[in-house]
């Protein structure tokens, strides 16, 4: 059975017992492992059946098998699609592994727990128990445990748009199950790290991995396994134009399906017949293939916009403008309602993603139609819808209207020019606004800048300084991204960067600007960031509060050794609060600075609130963000979804987070997260870290942060002195890795 032989397994076990079995760990362990099979033959009857009979010997003679028994009833509700059941169940088996001390059955738990998390979208919290099970799978020498977490960590980081981690996660649980036998879970992780290669991009190697897994699939005889196998090499061949090829893979899939019926499975061929039609100019063929799945009543929202999205495309492909546009707007439509949708979605291609590629694909035909204004407005309103998404309660309508911004009004009203970034497969787009005018310009596709940004990333991770490395991609950076727009942003001025993809990892500040000597951009002008043009319209610009109050919170007891104790933040509250008087100040502070000690602190009544700590982001789920302080009840940590439920006032939000959780996990937003929802709550600007920071550094640069703003300089005016000071310094600090992390955002 764990190796995938479900059916061989069932035949081996339909065997009598002996008498003297009959209530023995032997009858309970053949029902249970009947009880599995079936469910994953999807005979979930049969399961059910198996399930009792085990569930009858456990409970009369063999006690100490409850927690397996519990275990299987969640696998068996979690097959079945009940994930509330199937989550109740594991966190009854893992409470009952931990009273017996059984750390086998508490690291099957853990891992159980972290999937179920994953497929719930609640992937902060699937990371969490994932890194529970792996450390204590790994303690053990449970082989298979550790695979199947690993495995399943990757699938969170593949939803969050961590494709590069994901892949990693993916290749490294595959080896691990090879080693562990485990035939059918090895197939199960090559598929998937053959779909995180075709989401970055490398086509032929996505194609050559699902070959592998085809392989032994076969091998398997696993119906379903295959034509998933089939599907993934169809996607990698379509882009790259080998349609006979194609054709072949959807006529075996047409074969095989016919005797392994799966609806969604079938409708999602349909899919790639059309692409095919469409990529050879078979247009009406493609029309066709596309508006059948969409008068399916049975189709997927995630099919059902995907398929309206490509007849869009096939429209505009034969000049049918209007006709283009209006299916263009009924899939935005079909967008806006999906996220809930696909809360049980299980396909390949992540919403985000496909997303992504579809609004792409509209902002690419409006500017075809010479509407570069449109173009920039639906490229706005599908960041807007995403932030929006992501910042919205569960039990919240969704916003679905977003009123039209003019953008010159804002670069008139920050006194700034914006610099708006659209990435894009073929092409890229970056509009430049100011208050005379908007200006499109093109730029290289994004699988040309994203290997520069984290080849760049990672060279001011390893501490090196670029002004003194000949081949730095930042001054590249500054040509592809920066120079085409370098006439029309006055010297001096300031400029808010409203980033995109991988942009978001990137501190524009540290780009090297060639002429008339190599210096870093900070130089010549002040930066901010914002996330998008609808956000950045609803915030207000303010002068720096008179008689300003400080709350301040760190220096926190840690309770996890991912999150250490921070050396010198004493150091830097001492710092911070010698600028306020102790009156319009109050510090929480080591056991204290608790989660609800921050609401107690009645936040709302404050200018500034500062925290020195650590803190963790979720990059798709914004909500899921966290600064980590004193462990209070079950939790240390104060959630995102948690600090926008209280109003804030403050003129300026700093998460100093060091040494946080931040420079690998989640792929680039950094605390963008925590950012978000400080905006959202009330406050004007919020400081926060890009990757995981220094802690001796860190206490220097907010030092000169609040020196400057007390001398009545803004916020955006503050940091960038204090960056000054540290690249002006002698010492290692003036290195981007000491002074870059932390970015201003606006746009309450």
């Amino acid at each position: 059975m764990r190796q995938g032989h479900y059916q061989d397994s069932l035949d081996l076990l339909n065997v009598p017992l002996r008498n003297d079995l009959q209530s023995s760990d032997v009858a309970a362990w053949q029902k249970m492992t009947q009880a599995a099979a079936s469910a994953f033959l999807s005979r979930f009857d049969d399961a059910e059946h198996y399930l009792q009979q085990a569930q009858s010997i456990v409970e009369s003679s063999q006690p100490r098998l409850l927690t397996d028994l519990t275990l299987r009833r969640g696998t068996i509700n979690f097959l079945k699609g009940d994930l509330a059941a199937a989550r109740f169940e594991y966190r009854a088996s893992l409470d009952l592994a931990r009273q017996l001390k059984d750390p086998f059955l508490e690291a099957a738990a853990l891992g159980s727990l972290g999937l179920i998390s994953t497929r719930m979208e609640r992937y902060d919290e699937s990371i969490d128990w994932n890194k529970q099970a792996l450390q204590l799978s790994s303690s053990i020498g449970a082989v298979s445990s550790v695979a199947r977490i690993k495995g399943n960590m990757g699938w969170s980081y593949y939803q969050m748009g961590d494709l590069e981690n994901a892949l990693a996660q993916f290749q490294q649980a595959e080896k691990d199950s090879q080693q562990a036998g485990l035939i059918a879970d090895r197939v199960y992780w090559l598929d998937n790290a053959a779909v995180a290669n075709y989401d970055l991009g490398y086509y032929r190697e996505a194609e050559t991995i699902s070959r592998q897994a085809l392989a032994s699939a076969k091998q398997l005889n696993e119906i379903g396994a295959i034509i998933e196998c089939l599907q993934n090499i169809a996607l990698a061949e379509i882009q790259k134009e080998e349609f006979s090829a194609v054709q072949q893979e959807l006529n075996e899939i047409i074969r095989l399906e016919s005797g392994a019926h799966n609806h969604t499975r079938e409708l999602y061929s349909r899919l790639l017949e059309g692409h095919l039609a469409a990529k050879a100019l078979n247009f009406s063929t493609a029309e066709n293939l596309y508006s059948k799945i969409l008068l399916d009543p049975l189709a997927t929202t995630s099919l059902r916009w995907e398929a309206q999205a490509s007849l869009a495309q096939v429209n505009a492909a034969q000049g049918r403008a209007s006709l283009a546009e209006r299916e263009f707007d009924a899939s935005i439509d079909t967008i806006s309602k999906a996220r809930d949708a696909l809360q049980h979605e299980e396909f390949r291609l992540s919403f985000l993603s496909s997303a992504i590629r579809f609004y792409n694909a509209y902002v690419d035909f409006l500017i075809s139609q010479h509407r570069p204004s449109d173009a920039l407005a639906i490229a706005e309103r599908s960041r807007a819808q995403t932030l929006t998404a992501g910042l919205t309660e569960p039990s919240q309508a969704l916003v679905t209207a977003f009123p039209r911004v003019n953008p010159q009004q804002l670069a008139a009203r920050f006194h700034s020019t914006l610099l708006f970034y659209s990435l894009g497969t073929p092409r890229s787009h970056l509009w430049v606004i100011t208050p005379q005018k908007t200006t499109l310009l093109p730029l290289p596709s994004q699988s040309e800048i994203d290997p520069l940004v984290k080849s760049y990333r990672d060279q001011i991770l390893d501490g090196d300084n670029p002004l003194e490395s000949p081949n730095s991609p930042a001054t590249e950076l500054y040509s592809m991204l920066v120079q085409p727009a370098a006439k029309l942003i006055p010297a001096g001025s300031r400029v808010i960067v409203l980033p995109d993809s991988s942009l978001y990892s990137l501190n524009f500040e540290t780009l090297i600007v060639p002429k008339p000597a190599p210096h870093y951009w900070i130089q010549d002008l002040t930066l901010t960031a914002a996330n998008s043009l609808t956000l950045l319209q609803r915030s207000q610009s303010t002068p720096p509060p008179q008689n300003a109050r400080l709350l301040l919170v760190g220096d926190a007891v840690s309770s996890d050794e991912q999150f250490p104790p921070l050396r010198q933040a004493a150091r830097e509250m001492a710092f911070v609060k010698g600028y306020f008087p102790e009156d319009r100040r109050r510090i929480v502070s080591g056991r204290d600075a608790t989660p609800p000690a921050y609401f107690s602190a009645e936040p709302e009544r404050y200018d500034y609130v500062h925290f020195v700590t650590h803190g963790t982001a979720s990059r798709t789920h914004p909500l899921d963000s966290a600064v980590i302080l004193t462990k209070s009840g079950d939790s240390a940590k104060l959630y995102a979804h948690e600090i926008i439920t209280r109003p804030l006032h403050a003129y300026l939000v700093t998460v100093s987070a060091c040494d946080g959780a931040g420079k690998r996990t989640y792929a680039g937003e950094g605390l963008v997260g925590l950012s978000w929802a400080f905006l959202r709550a009330g406050a004007h600007n919020v400081i926060a870290s890009l990757w995981e920071v220094n802690d001796d550094s860190t206490p220097k640069l907010m030092d000169e942060l609040y020196k400057g703003l007390k001398a009545g300089q803004d916020p955006a005016t503050a940091l960038r002195n204090a960056k000054l000071s540290l690249i002006r310094s002698e010492g290692i600090f003036r290195k981007p890795f000491y002074w870059a992390p932390f970015q201003l955002y606006a746009g309450s």
